[in-house]
């Protein structure tokens, strides 16, 4: 239909009558939009209609012009060349004409033909040098002349400035119009300055120095009390950001952190740790921007970002003194922020002795005293000598450059580098922290757990778990104190609600008030004896962090320590690696000790001669699937009445289709030989096509005699 009107509109385009050929426009405009291949047939027509006299002729003249040249490259191409002039001379007869009561609106004559005929330059001018420098004189003059105190006036200008900064570059021009939307900020309409923050956000890319001098007007706009505006200035401020002013806008978003509501905090916290992680020029800097932000909204602060903080903390060797002073500040005055909490008792855990000694001490600092609690902690590890130099162990410097790598490229250089080569980060067993933890994190004497008649173990101290006779007697529902560590590790329990492995454990992040909450936090979760392998997320030395809980008064806490192949290991006792030798003690069957659709691992044991209470065990690894398997970590857990060692694996890459193995070897003593069989919790992690998977499991068949 619309081709066999098309010829008889065109004729109509010139009748007599203005109102006539008003409305035979407007049915123009609806042809080209549903057949565009007509637009050309329009073309003569259509750039007589910016001739005419007439508002109502002219204004659907220019609009189907405008709507022409979006659909027809042919009537762009000639829109170009025949009539930039006439719109010129146009619009400024328009901006110069005398007051017109038909068309004026608020003192304006005709803004709605003004923004039309701006709104045919933004088309004409784009991408085109010559078309752009003959409309820049009635640009600047539109820009200049109209009033500004008048809502039609700056719907002029809004479009003006869209106009300039669309056509080819003029720096002036743009200036002028990056000027304009700096006095749309200063505006008392919400709506104006909203307009006006997306206007920036695009002229930023263009000329961000101009709008850099407006840098103070759209700070405030972040503390405006319109959430709208907040958001959209909080992200204009976001990519204003440079190495040359990260510092005062850092400090004025971190101080303006303090006031802002609820809802605003996780916003404004996520953008100012992006800038701090991404322009700091210094460490020190990014340290204590974040330690700001943590005690301010540490609970807002997600698990990459403080992760990454304290990678850099670690390579940071001449800070680690000042970062300990400093988180140990804000906790005492910041405490119920969960995230903070989790930083500092991980920093006071590896630098306590420089936070006693105010070792490493810079100019900036003042000196802190030692509390009594921290000596009287010290007097307990002395108790134990035979593992202190285990507990006060230093963790290995993490790598912060493949860290970095893993997220993306979201540190840059200026604080995801250290000076020298950056070691690789081991893998590791569990470790404790370093001694004077308790007093640090302030817990009052009451919390600090007594050591033993007996001496016993220094884990069970840390945990504060009562493990005498008299204790179990006056609750029955209490788990006897060789269960203790079966318990944190759900092995031998009913399956909870959904499978978890130990660092899942460790990562909940809930508050806990005594000992008691910590192990039952830890024993809730429990997986099921053999789980078939699915696509995770690969656990790193960061997920086990997330344990650390918000609350300064933990009981007692895991750490890693070194072990090659990335193997970790999670025991209740700490002993150094050893190498299984072949023996020819007694013989057990062998065993498939897990077995998925993709995987298959073998158990093949021996005794020491006259030791029976230690089991030696080789693990065989079998890849039952078509592809390779690499980064392959074997992971095991043991309740507290079995010690476990490993070997280093003999590949972290498994052949496919069973065309060879990996052979690990363990070492598993048995304090309750005779009464108690082995049982042993796994976590099998590898990459196949590129992802990442995770196997978990439960060993039970173990033979008898173990």
């Amino acid at each position: 239909m619309a081709r066999d009107l098309a010829p008889e509109v065109e004729r109509l385009l010139q009748f007599r009558d203005p109102n006539i050929r008003k409305k035979a426009a407007l049915c123009t405009i609806r042809i080209i939009k549903k057949v565009p291949d007509l637009a050309e047939n329009f073309i003569n027509p259509a750039a007589a209609l910016l001739k005419e006299k007439h508002h109502g002729v002219l204004i659907t003249g220019v609009q189907l012009c405008t709507d022409m040249c979006k659909v027809s490259t042919e009537a762009l191409e000639y829109f170009r060349k025949k009539c930039i002039d006439g719109l010129v001379k146009v619009l400024k007869d328009l901006a110069n004409s005398p007051y017109a009561p038909e068309y004026d609106v608020s003192g304006i004559t005709d803004p709605f033909l003004h923004i039309r005929l701006l709104k045919l330059l933004h088309v004409l001018g784009q991408g085109d040098a010559e078309a752009s420098d003959a409309m820049n004189d009635i640009l600047a003059q539109v820009a200049t002349k109209t009033e500004s105190n008048k809502n039609a006036g700056n719907a002029i200008l809004y479009e003006c400035v869209a106009t300039i900064m669309s056509i080819e570059d003029n720096g002036g021009l743009r200036v002028l119009a990056v000027n304009i939307l700096g006095r749309f900020l200063s505006s008392r309409d919400n709506n104006i300055r909203y307009v006006a923050l997306n206007m920036l956000m695009k002229a930023i890319s263009l000329d961000s120095q101009a709008v850099q001098r407006h840098r103070a007007t759209i700070l405030e706009c972040v503390k405006d009390s319109d959430a709208s505006i907040r958001k959209r200035a909080l992200e204009l401020v976001y990519l204003l950001v440079n190495e040359s002013n990260v510092k005062a806008l850092t400090k004025e978003l971190v101080d303006y952190l303090e006031v802002s509501d609820e809802e605003f905090k996780g916003d404004l916290t996520a953008k100012i740790c992006s800038i701090v992680e991404k322009f700091s020029p210094e460490k020190i800097l990014y340290i204590d921007q974040m330690v700001k932000v943590l005690s301010e909204a540490g609970n807002y602060v997600k698990d990459e970002v403080w992760h990454a903080l304290i990678i850099v903390i670690t390579n940071a060797s001449n800070l680690h003194g000042y970062t300990a002073r400093a988180l140990y500040k804000a906790v005492q005055t910041a405490g119920e922020q969960e995230t903070l909490v989790r930083v500092a008792v991980w920093c006071i855990g590896e630098y306590g002795e420089m936070l006693v000694t105010n070792a490493g001490m810079l100019d900036v600092e003042d000196p802190i005293t030692l509390q009594q609690r921290a000596i009287e902690f010290n007097s307990i590890i002395e108790k134990h000598e035979k593992i202190r130099s285990a507990l006060v162990e230093r963790m290995p410097v993490l790598d912060e450059a493949t860290y970095s790598g893993r997220r993306a490229g979201s540190m840059p250089a200026a604080v995801s580098t250290s000076q020298g080569a950056l070691p690789k980060m081991p893998n590791g067993v569990a470790k404790p922290t370093s001694a004077p933890l308790v007093d640090l994190l302030d817990l009052s004497s009451d919390d600090i757990p007594a050591t033993s008649s007996s001496g016993g173990d220094f884990l069970q101290d840390l945990l504060g778990v009562d493990l005498s006779p008299a204790s179990q007697g006056t609750n029955q529902t209490q788990k006897s104190g060789t269960d203790v560590l079966l318990d944190l590790l759900s092995i031998g329990t009913p399956p909870a609600q959904s499978s978890s492995s130990m660092l899942d454990m460790l990562s909940s992040g809930q508050d806990n008030k005594s000992s008691e909450g910590m192990i039952d936090k830890l024993a809730s979760p429990s997986a099921p004896s053999a789980q078939a392998s699915s696509p995770v997320a690969s656990s790193s030395m960061m997920d086990l962090l997330d344990g650390f809980g918000s609350s300064p008064s933990l009981p007692g806490m895991i750490h890693l320590i070194s072990l090659p192949r990335h193997n970790y290991h999670f025991c209740s006792t700490l002993t150094p690696l050893f190498s299984v030798a072949e023996t020819n003690g007694p013989t057990y069957p062998s065993i498939v000790a897990f077995e998925s659709g993709s995987l298959k691992m073998t158990f093949n044991f021996s005794k020491e001669p006259g030791n029976l209470q230690t089991t030696l065990i080789e693990a065989q690894f079998a890849n039952k699937s078509p592809d390779i398997y690499s980064n392959f970590v074997f992971q095991a857990a043991v309740p507290k009445f079995l010690q476990l060692q490993l070997d280093p694996a003999s590949s972290n890459t498994l052949p496919a289709s069973g065309n060879g193995s990996i052979t690990q070897k363990l070492r598993i003593s048995n304090s309750q030989h005779g009464k108690k069989s082995l049982v042993m919790r796994i976590r099998i992690s590898y990459k196949a096509n590129g992802k990442d998977v995770l196997e978990e499991g439960q060993i039970n068949n173990f033979p008898g005699g173990l």
